[in-house]
């Protein structure tokens, strides 16, 4: 049964006010596809773009559809290749006795060059491949073809207006030319001009050569007329695309006397053209090279070291750092003027012969010519990176992000795609080792990152199901060694081994947007469990819970209310629970409505990592800062003085001036605790006071740590 299309022919349209523009015709669409699934997946994809500008006609029968095809009354044709047992290039000869009435899109189920190769000399105006196809690309598809058609329609029905005309008397050796050919040209005062040089002299250098063979051969009776395109120079000082038609004709003895023929005006249609090849092989945005020309141009230097052993190439995959919260805290605007600039950036960063190239979203490639070494890929790609960390002036913002980058370099009979591949794996892996990092492709990098995807889904899983473990480690008085609090800390189930490492699990979860469900699964797990050992009197009343919150937690809308149900559904009061922040998402926070709505809860923060980040002041004074917390690798290196002994006593004196405790993370030596003390470090945690615990093991602790004197 064929289903209705999207606008019943006949139903009434409303008609504009005179004042209001005239609705665009709608597109007559005849899709020829035998499998309804596919015609339900078409319909709604045109749908998506318009409802209103297609009115689709379905034909799932072979017959049927030639039948609709020599009615002539639809503005494209949507042609399946798989018709039962036949096939739409077939549909296509039998179906049009010469070129396409309307413009004609071959769908595929499978790309194949052949196939694609016949379509196109039967008239087709492109080749789809279904399962790559999305709403946006079939939509353009299909305005570019009608576009295409109807600007050569125009030009066939306006050559005879705008056609020069010459007439060659070959024996004279004189030339008429017309006022239109002058006109064409902007000659007027050459307009008597008969010399044939009044020609000749105007074209290009480099087409000349292409012009006298032509006419040579059509003089010799080699060809049946004479056809070339060339430039001419026009009167001022551009060039023009024309082309040149002319047919001989001979006297009694065979002998050419005379010859004539037009001159039609090509530049639009040549610069359409154009645009239209730079458009296919570029990136909109940008202007980069698109991964089509990108991957020509990387099979076109293998072809080269296949040649010469000693000649090499490398692909370096960029992939920016911190993209995602640009686009969501600024706007997409703003994140397309970035990657702009992103691209300049790294177009002044190449060499000669080296290409840049923006395979969509965030990621860019590079083509480096003439590598054979990983150091030498190396050297460029950490140039590259230290480039893009520079801050980027965009809209009055002074835009800080970085990059991870993956090289491989090209090996015997190793083809495109798959040198593209190993540089997108070594991407993955630079990812996976922090922001800022650099890795080369090896071996092992995909078996690694086929298990860091596997990882990735039992991730899901384990959120889905509800069994990530939390672990609390005390947080205690240095002096005392009373329990100040516990900080809740992520851990992977014992329950799916191998057991990933609580710095790969948070990696992950990052990664893959899974760290809001993992977030809320800590806030409301945390906040239930030390209402227990509140209720249980494990724990004395002024104990709380600090939680890690991420930056990408930030972007959720809906943060506040999950912390508030979190909190209510606990019993707890809202100084029962701390969040812990980077300084680098503090910073963002501050420029975030989400900070004020979090405050208004009663909620304080605890800056996590002091010390790494470049936190103001002011910005001290103007959040709900409740602590200082400083970073492990300056209490690593404190008795060795230095760097670390100077970051922890800053810290000390400028919390103490704001009013603020401040709190060593990773305390692991008696003398490192000691230290501490003497720097009046008010609080503190590690291994050396306790190790994160299970829930079971909490309570065995009682209020209170025992600390060396």
């Amino acid at each position: 049964m064929r289903p209705e299309p999207f606008v019943v022919p006949g139903t009434p349209v409303p008609v504009p006010a005179a004042d209001q523009p005239l609705p665009a015709p709608r597109i007559r669409v005849l899709l020829i596809e035998d499998d309804e699934d596919d015609y339900l997946i078409t319909r709604d994809m045109l749908a998506e773009q318009d409802e209103g500008r297609f009115e689709l006609d379905w034909r799932s029968d072979y017959d049927d559809a030639l039948a609709a095809i020599r009615r002539q009354c639809h503005d494209v044709y949507l042609i399946d290749y798989r018709l039962g047992e036949r096939t739409g290039l077939q549909l296509m000869r039998e179906g049009f006795a010469d070129r396409p009435s309307a413009p004609v899109i071959m769908l595929t189920g499978q790309a194949t060059h052949e196939i694609d190769l016949e379509a196109t000399a039967l008239g087709a105006t492109d080749f789809l491949v279904k399962q790559e196809l999305a709403a946006a690309g079939l939509e353009r598809s299909i305005r570019y073809a009608i576009s295409h058609q109807t600007a050569e329609r125009h030009a066939l029905a306006t050559r005879a207006a705008n056609d020069g005309i010459w007439d060659w008397d070959l024996e004279r050796d004189r030339i008429y030319f017309s006022p239109r050919w002058h006109a064409i040209l902007g000659l007027t005062e050459r307009a008597r001009e008969r010399r044939p040089s009044a020609w000749f002299d105007l074209v290009a250098p480099e087409d000349l050569p292409r012009l006298q063979e032509a006419i040579d051969a059509h003089l010799a009776g080699h060809t049946a007329h004479v056809e070339c395109e060339h430039r001419l120079r026009h009167a001022d000082g551009d060039w023009r695309w024309v082309t040149a038609r002319g047919l001989v004709t001979r006297g009694v003895d065979g002998e050419p006397v005379r010859m004539a023929g037009s001159l039609s005006d090509m530049t639009d249609q040549r610069t359409a053209q154009l645009r239209l090849e730079h458009e296919a092989l570029h990136d909109t945005l940008t202007g980069l090279p698109n991964r089509t020309l990108f991957m020509d141009r990387v099979e076109h230097l293998l072809r080269g070291a296949s040649r010469d052993p000693a000649v090499g190439c490398a692909i370096l995959f960029v992939d920016l750092d911190g993209f995602k919260q640009v686009n969501d805290q600024l706007s997409h605007a703003v994140g397309d003027r970035l990657l702009i600039a992103v691209a300049e950036r790294l177009l002044t960063g190449l060499r000669p012969g080296d290409t840049v190239a923006r395979l969509g979203g965030d990621e860019f490639t590079l083509l480096l010519d003439g590598i054979v070494a990983p150091a030498e890929a190396v050297e460029i790609a950490d140039r590259l990176l230290r480039s893009l960390q520079q801050p980027f002036p965009v809209h009055g913002n002074e835009l800080s992000i970085g990059a991870s980058i993956g090289v491989a370099l090209s090996q015997p009979a190793l083809a495109s795609a798959d040198l593209l591949a190993n540089a997108d794996v070594a991407m993955y892996e630079a990812k996976a080792r922090g922001r800022g990092c650099i890795a080369v492709f090896d071996e092992g990098m995909r078996l690694r990152v086929a298990d860091r995807l596997a990882r990735q889904d039992e991730l899901g899983q384990i959120l889905e199901e509800s069994l990530l473990e939390i672990h609390f480690q005390p947080i205690v008085d240095l002096v005392s060694g009373r329990i100040r609090a516990l900080e809740a800390l992520a851990r992977w189930p014992e329950s799916h081994p191998p057991v990933l490492a609580p710095m790969q699990l948070i990696a992950i979860a990052d990664e893959t947007g899974l760290i809001g469900p993992l977030g809320k699964q800590m806030l409301s797990g945390a906040l239930r469990a030390l209402a227990g050992w509140r209720a249980q009197g494990v724990l004395a009343a002024d104990v709380c819970v600090t939680v890690n919150l991420s930056a990408r937690q930030l972007d959720d809308p809906l943060l506040t209310d999950h912390i508030g149900a979190a909190l209510a559904a606990a019993g707890l009061p809202s100084a029962a629970l701390k969040l812990e922040i980077t300084e680098e998402t503090m910073m963002e926070l501050e420029r975030s409505r989400r900070l004020t709505e979090i405050c208004a809860l009663g909620v304080g923060f605890q800056i996590d990592d002091f010390g790494t980040g470049h936190t103001s002041l002011a910005a001290l004074h103007r959040l709900p800062v409740q602590a200082l917390k400083v970073d492990r690798s300056f209490v690593a290196t404190l008795l060795s003085g230095g760097e670390g002994e100077m970051m922890v006593r800053s810290t000390v004196a400028l919390a103490h001036s704001l009013g603020l405790p401040v709190i060593a993370e990773g305390i692991e030596t008696a003398a490192t605790l000691q230290c501490l003390r003497e720097l009046q470090c008010d609080q503190g945690q590690g291994t050396l006071i306790s190790p994160a615990l299970s829930p079971v093991d909490v309570p065995l602790i009682g209020s209170a740590l025992g600390l060396a004197a």
